[in-house]
């Protein structure tokens, strides 16, 4: 029940082509992993053109790097190949009249107010922005891993839009705690 072995007995790293993965599982499985959601951005010829997606992460802070997933058959694909850049708008709590509209879901469009950063398009009014030039890409199965050097960013210390188990959903902070000083997720190297 809900478990799926991967492969023959094999490392989870060694799978063939041959090994049927659940799609169903799989998404579960991924869905457990609770994220923001984000609009990409990017333009050509004077048109805008978005979608919404889950798969962003930082990716260094020295240079400013962040990375983006995008499936090979999204119209995005394609789109950012040829402008080179992309805007990520991490949405705001409330916002999933917006996300919807980008994930080709909603039927009335929301009310959009596009700003530029660096010439890159992303949206007004939501958690943060980023504004990055395509830096390097890499094949990833049925999506490409873009990597972007980071321009511009604008926080505008919203609460954000939260997504976990195919589900939106928002953040509630425990208490006004101090984080633990001996996390630090860019891992610097000591002086």
């Amino acid at each position: 029940m809900g478990y799926q072995r991967v492969g023959n007995g094999r490392q989870a790293g060694s799978m063939t082509e041959q090994d049927a993965v659940d799609v169903k599982l799989f998404r579960s499985v991924m869905g457990r992993f609770t994220t923001g959601v984000t609009v990409i951005t990017t333009e050509i010829e004077g048109a805008v053109r978005g979608m919404t997606a889950n798969a962003f992460m930082s990716g260094s802070l020295t240079p400013p790097l962040c990375i983006i997933s995008v499936a090979k058959k999204a119209r995005m694909h394609a789109a950012l190949g040829i402008s080179g850049h992309f805007g990520v708008s991490i949405l705001a709590h409330g916002q999933e009249r917006i996300s919807q509209h980008f994930a080709g879901q909603g039927a009335a469009d929301p009310d959009l107010l596009f700003e530029h950063m660096q010439g890159i398009p992303v949206l007004a009014n939501v958690s943060a922005a980023i504004a990055a030039k395509v830096a390097a890409t890499h094949d990833c199965g049925d999506h490409t891993i873009f990597i972007g050097h980071i321009v511009g960013m604008r926080d505008d210390a919203r609460a954000p839009l939260v997504y976990h188990g195919g589900k939106y959903a928002t953040v509630h902070h425990k208490k006004d705690v101090p984080s633990d000083p001996s996390i630090d997720f860019w891992e610097l190297e000591p002086e």
